[in-house]
């Protein structure tokens, strides 16, 4: 983004209403500058009970993959998003059974949805933008639905708490990514 800075003349013997109009103009202008990039990022807060140790997701660029290991009969106990070609760390434990969904080419993730009660998170449900989706766990106790608040934006990274046993809390969070395949090909 290129801000250009002015100066607004305002000659010395000028009225104080004209140098308090010169000021709110300016700050106006400043303020509308620095809250555009804002705009296409928004935060579905956290549910479930949240204890354990907090976590957030990271990577570069789109998310391209999700992991899912769900306790057989029981609640989800880790989750792994792949940004490009890698896999981000595991979140929570692996050792359960797994389901997996790879996002097509410009594919991406527009809907969280799932149950949770105050001690983990029993059912997740991730909605792709072609209507696709992975559903794991178990449809009992209340319900959650997160989703962007701008129509362009897509999941960027998920945050909440865990222990050794499971994911216990969840939180989304949504932005816009500049256009570009899916795949990290090298020019």
């Amino acid at each position: 983004m290129m801000m250009t800075w002015f100066l607004i003349p305002v000659s010395p013997d000028a009225s104080s209403h004209t140098r308090m109009f010169s000021f709110l103009f300016f700050a106006v202008l400043c303020t509308s500058c620095l809250a555009a990039p804002l705009m296409n990022y928004s935060y579905s807060p956290s549910v479930g009970g949240g204890s354990g140790t907090s976590f957030a997701t990271t990577g570069e660029g789109r998310i391209t993959g999700i992991r899912v290991y769900e306790r057989s009969s029981a609640y989800i106990c880790g989750i792994q998003l792949r940004y490009g070609d890698i896999w981000d760390e595991l979140v929570g434990g692996g050792n359960e059974h797994l389901q997996e969904l790879e996002l097509f080419d410009g594919e991406s993730i527009v809907q969280v949805s799932g149950k949770y009660q105050t001690s983990y998170i029993y059912q997740i449900r991730f909605v792709t933008s072609t209507g696709r989706s992975l559903v794991a766990g178990q449809p009992t106790y209340n319900s959650f639905n997160f989703y962007a608040s701008h129509p362009d934006a897509e999941l960027k990274l998920l945050s909440g708490r865990s222990n050794s046993a499971g994911i216990t809390s969840l939180g989304a969070h949504w932005g816009t990514i500049t256009p570009q395949s899916n795949s990290t090909a090298v020019a």
